[in-house]
């Protein structure tokens, strides 16, 4: 399974991006926002726009960890 290596919204915020923000400019959906709350996985668009406004590659975001164990 996937899980986030960072804080994700807490790393926009650095970045001047709150919650608000990010809406109201329409740059990630209420799904996106509140997947990332609860901790859940976001969908390829909206980690692509994360990775933008972060300047992040996508592993330096998320990590894939073999859940069987």
């Amino acid at each position: 399974m996937f899980k986030y290596k960072v804080d994700v919204l807490k790393k926009l915020k650095e970045k001047g991006y709150n919650t608000t923000k990010l809406r109201k400019e329409k740059l990630l959906g209420e799904n996106a926002i509140q997947s990332l709350r609860q901790g859940e996985m976001v969908g390829i668009i909206a980690l692509e726009k994360i990775c933008k406004l972060l300047d992040m590659q996508p592993g330096s975001i998320i990590e894939y960890v073999n859940d069987d164990q």
